[in-house]
């Protein structure tokens, strides 16, 4: 029998991966760009050259059979041994390339606006943005580096804090003008709110019922006004006046700084337990790219908040 009879199909060998770690077929085709059909596909000719089943079908979902666990342990070894050398076999490409994975509102309302600043200090390398709430899997995926916000101390990774985060209650400079006096919070009793829903809402960061109750104060409509599921928006909503908002400060930092809100409240912004980590895969050794955005964003950092409590 020949090596190539011993090896199984790479393309189905990285489907098989995909489809074993998300537990299902169709989330595989939607990581994968491939449709739910040519998972399957791939599957099949998998579960025929291993002779025996490798999942169990479970309606929308799928497990692992004893088989399937045993392929699965070295299946993401091998797919991320490839993903380093196609690294190594790029590596002058990559030298002029920084490639980061952050979540949505913090690109939008936070990395973006500064991003001009590295461009123009380094118009040689390129910079590719992924504005994605899915946690990067360093091992199947071609990111240099990700800003997550979270807990910290993440498995298998190197992380640092980048910036502490608090709360706020903000709202436009015309909504506050309008809407009359707003210096505590019982001024808020009767006022629209505005609710962030973002789906990186962490234990600690209060909502508009929870932080009424904290006050003492009781609002029998709390849950009612406008909703969204990106912390961006919600503060996009406070910018254009359709109410207040509690905002995560870091994120509503420059629209307060040029006037687009005011935080009208006499109390300050309250500390959250979630912070904002630069991660990366330990042992990665960086191009001269990486690790000048590196420096740079650090230093954005220290620039922009010097108390923003970071740690190298």
């Amino acid at each position: 029998m020949s090596t190539n009879d011993l090896l199984p199909p790479f393309l189905a060998l990285r489907v098989f991966e995909a489809a074993a770690r998300l537990a299902s077929f169709s989330r595989a085709a939607d990581e994968l760009d491939i449709s739910p059909g040519a998972v399957s596909q791939h599957i099949k000719s998998l579960e025929e050259f291993a002779g025996q089943p490798l999942f169990r079908r479970l309606g929308r979902s799928v497990e692992l059979t004893d088989a399937g666990r045993a392929a699965f342990a070295h299946a993401g070894v091998v797919l991320s041994e490839m993903l380093h050398a196609g690294r190594a076999m790029r590596s002058a490409t990559r030298g002029r390339r920084i490639s980061i994975s952050t979540p949505p509102s913090f690109a939008s309302k936070w990395l973006i606006p500064r991003l001009s600043h590295f461009q123009d200090s380094h118009p040689e390398v390129e910079v590719r943005l992924s504005a994605d709430m899915t946690l990067t899997d360093f091992s199947t995926s071609d990111i240099d580096m990700a800003v997550r916000y979270g807990p910290g101390a993440y498995e298998n990774l190197h992380f640092e804090r980048l910036m502490a985060e608090s709360v706020i209650v903000v709202c436009s400079p015309r909504f506050a003008e309008e809407t009359g006096s707003l210096t505590s919070a019982a001024d808020l009793v009767n006022i629209p709110l505005i609710h962030d829903d973002a789906s990186e809402r962490d234990p600690s960061c209060p909502s508009w019922s929870m932080w009424f109750a904290a006050r003492g104060l009781r609002r029998t409509d709390v849950e009612r006004g406008l909703r969204f599921n990106q912390s961006s928006l919600a503060i996009e909503a406070a910018v254009e006046g359709k109410g207040m908002v509690l905002a995560k400060r870091q994120l509503a930092q420059r629209d307060l700084n040029e006037g687009r809100l005011i935080a009208p409240l006499t109390e300050e912004a309250a500390p959250v337990a979630f912070a904002y980590w630069l991660v990366w895969p330990r042992g990665r050794r960086f191009e001269p790219s990486q690790n000048a955005f590196l420096t740079w964003l650090r230093g954005q950092v220290i620039a922009s908040d010097p108390p923003a409590d970071q740690t190298a």
